[in-house]
């Protein structure tokens, strides 16, 4: 079996799963989690197509979910990051800026990018876009200045082909929830390092769960300098930032 069809097999799962409980422990930091997690609502209707419903950039973001696929459901991760673009527009001007997204499941992060003016490109897996690409289409069509693409990307195939590093300016890579208990996390290595310039800003939320995805940051600090920008214990969840600490010619060597 190859890299893609592993990939498909794992990501997309006949089993029905549960999204974590979103009310979890006493940290300390139970203020900061509660408005992240505000932002949160479902429908006062039910439809014939399932939504979740979000607060963001003033604007009502309605997103499809499925309960078949890790890529599409909403996860804490998600929340977090959306609510760092938000509170940071200034700070970071995501106007104009040329970002993707890796893993973007269900869209809600690149929907935010998008309506806080970055030029979005979205990538998941070729069974998520379709979803993906409604979620976009249907939360961003007539607000945005700039319209989100969305193309297909199994981590480590076909890198060259179809992101050419040549022609890789993105300013910003934005991830939520990419490192879990999957067996690709060296391809998902490869693909930070392949589409990450000097330049580029990598922002980053985790959940750490295991010792095998713990064991990830280790590696990824390997290639980049990692800098934490704010911690949820209550959520097991930080945001990181990180820059290229070199450029890495051919396959970055992982840790044994």
């Amino acid at each position: 079996m190859d890299s893609k069809s592993a990939q498909h097999k794992h990501l997309v799962s006949n089993e029905v799963f549960q999204k974590p409980d979103r009310k979890e422990g006493q940290n300390g930091d139970e203020q900061i989690v509660a408005e992240i997690m505000g932002r949160c609502f479902c429908p006062s209707l039910i439809t014939t197509r399932p939504w979740e419903g979000f607060h963001f950039v003033g604007q009502e973001i309605k997103i499809t979910e499925a309960t078949d696929s890790y890529g599409a459901v909403v996860w804490p991760s998600a929340l977090v990051l959306c609510h760092f673009l938000e509170t940071n527009a200034k700070r970071y001007n995501w106007a104009d800026k040329n970002v993707i997204e890796i893993g973007a499941g269900t869209g809600l992060v690149s929907v935010v990018a998008s309506l806080l003016g970055a030029r979005v490109t979205a990538t998941d897996l070729p069974e998520v876009v379709e979803n993906l690409q409604y979620n976009l289409v249907r939360n961003t069509k007539g607000r945005c200045k700039h319209e989100p693409q969305v193309k297909e990307l199994f981590w480590g195939a076909d890198l060259e082909e179809k992101f050419p590093r040549s022609l890789c300016q993105f300013e910003y890579i934005l991830a939520a929830d990419v490192v879990y208990h999957h067996p690709y996390l060296d391809e998902l290595l490869l693909t930070f390092d392949h589409l990450c310039k000097e330049t580029t800003t990598i922002i980053w939320a985790m959940r750490f769960r295991l010792e095998k995805e713990n064991q990830f940051v280790d590696k990824f600090q390997k290639l980049f300098k990692l800098e934490v920008i704010s911690d949820f214990p209550s959520l097991s969840i930080t945001l990181f930032k990180a820059k290229r600490r070199w450029r890495v010619r051919g396959t970055p060597k992982t840790a044994s």
